[in-house]
């Protein structure tokens, strides 16, 4: 589709363009201010100007489409890790062809986008660790929200990654966002499009139904896995070859168990670990690998370090410490209002309802500060959750608290739940479901397995019915 670029000083409705930012496929993004406003830097915004001049219909519709999922995803997934949309309008110059009928997005405008401070890294040493990890984060925190409020962006690369005056990330470029449907929102369908370098395994072989093609959350956790080596490689792919048609064929080796997956010894341990489990070759494999897991793991290694530890910069201001994330419950310090104990350690595991307990289990706190038996200060407490398949925040688990060395009844075990970080890093999905004692307001509650070291023969628990209060 061709482009005819816009002077500085052309109006666009009540905007006035200043300068190109960037074209893509469909569209081309220019700097611009409120018309009239002289040099009020106040009302600076980026301008996404979709032209529909010259189309068939067919490739007019493709461009109202990309305009309308862009509009409602702004609507319906608002969160300070996404791009904000301000307006959107439809330009009408009937003596201007070009521009006669193109669709218009006023959006926020960045600094620059991740893809430019990866280019300016390849010069000047690129992030520190601290740096690259914050960055990493909050594309998760973006992701995270898109995949909880039923989206999928479809086209996470460092291009649509935006770097904010304070250093903060925005996604953005919504236009192949996919809206996730099937019985209990798995998946959604999209046109066969992407950038080849971020798609992921299965795409190249994916069916193209009455819909499109079938997309999945776990498409942009590869992405993110993709994103997180060039950060720490100085914009480097994992995959080799030097044109993005010969890194797929790459990739498909690596799939296909050809070839193994080679990262760069500048991507620190943690990091290579991360990417490398973001980078599981099927769909399956990555599927319990989700952004809010993912999250969950890079804030559980951050409150785990020493105040201050490998922080610098902007890092040393936007440090992931925050005890209303995703882990909040298992790696912050807990509200000390709630303080109630199960039973004391040693005592015989308070009788159940129904049936009996099918075993004991021993609460273990990895915080070698808080395995004094004495001291059962709130700082020490950990919270058993409601439900397992929630995120372990505050509004999901019970008043009742435990301590180290805490022995609780226990009736089954389930594998599969939201994966929990330990403050060393150790992370498991399984989870115990325990009893409560006589007049709690729920007879049982679950324990993750990253707070005990006790494996007992039990049950499989049935899988609960996920809450969503």
């Amino acid at each position: 589709m061709s482009h005819r670029p816009l002077p500085p000083g052309r109006r666009v409705g009540d905007w006035e363009v200043t300068a190109p930012i960037g074209t893509g496929g469909w569209a081309t993004v220019y700097a611009g201010r409120r018309a009239d406003r002289g040099d009020d830097t106040a009302d600076d915004v980026a301008l996404k100007i979709l032209p529909t001049e010259g189309l068939a219909p067919r490739q007019a519709r493709k461009v109202a489409e990309t305009a309308r999922r862009e509009v409602e995803l702004a609507r319906r997934a608002r969160h300070p890790r996404l791009i904000p949309l301000l307006g959107s309008f439809v330009l009408s110059e009937p003596g201007d062809p070009f521009l006669d009928g193109a669709i218009v997005l006023v959006m926020e405008r960045a600094e620059r986008s991740l893809r430019d401070a990866l280019e300016d890294g390849a010069t000047d040493g690129g992030p520190t660790e601290a740096e690259a990890g914050r960055i990493v984060a909050e594309i998760c925190e973006g992701l995270a929200h898109l995949h909880a409020t039923g989206w999928v962006h479809g086209d996470l690369k460092p291009d649509n990654v935006l770097l904010m005056a304070d250093g903060s990330v925005r996604l953005s470029d919504f236009g192949l966002a996919t809206e996730l449907t099937g019985d209990r929102g798995t998946h959604g369908y999209a046109p066969p499009m992407g950038t080849f370098d971020y798609l992921p395994p299965e795409r190249w072989k994916a069916p193209l139904g009455e819909h499109g093609v079938t997309v999945r959350p776990s498409a942009d956790i590869w992405a993110l896995g993709i994103i997180i080596h060039q950060v720490f490689a100085s914009g480097a792919s994992p995959f080799p070859g030097a044109t993005p048609v010969s890194r797929a064929a790459s990739t498909q080796e690596y799939a296909e168990g050809r070839a193994p997956l080679r990262m760069d010894n500048a991507v620190p341990p943690f990091w290579r670990a991360l990417a490398a489990d973001c980078l599981a070759p099927t769909h399956s494999a990555r599927a319990a690998h989700t952004a809010e897991s993912l999250l969950a793991r890079i804030n559980a290694r951050q409150d785990a370090r020493p105040e201050g530890a490998g922080s610098g910069g902007k890092a040393g201001r936007h440090r992931l410490r925050t005890c209303a994330a995703v882990v909040a419950v298992a790696v912050c310090a807990v509200v000390a209002g709630w303080a109630s104990v199960l039973h004391d350690p040693g005592s015989a595991p308070p009788p159940g309802p129904g049936s009996a307990p099918n075993g004991r289990i021993r609460v273990f706190n990895v915080e070698r500060s808080c395995q004094d038996r004495q001291d059962r200060n709130a700082e020490c407490s950990l919270g058993l959750a409601i439900d397992p398949l929630r995120p372990y925040t505050i509004d999901n688990v019970v008043p009742a608290r435990v301590w180290h060395d805490d022995v609780l009844a226990v009736d089954c075990q389930l594998s599969h739940g939201v994966p929990i970080v330990d403050e060393t890093g150790t992370w498991s999905a399984d989870w115990f479901r325990v009893r409560l004692p006589r007049g709690s307001a729920r007879p049982t509650a679950w324990l993750p397995a990253v707070r005990t070291k006790d494996r007992p023969a039990l049950p499989v628990c049935p899988r609960p019915t996920p809450s969503y209060r």
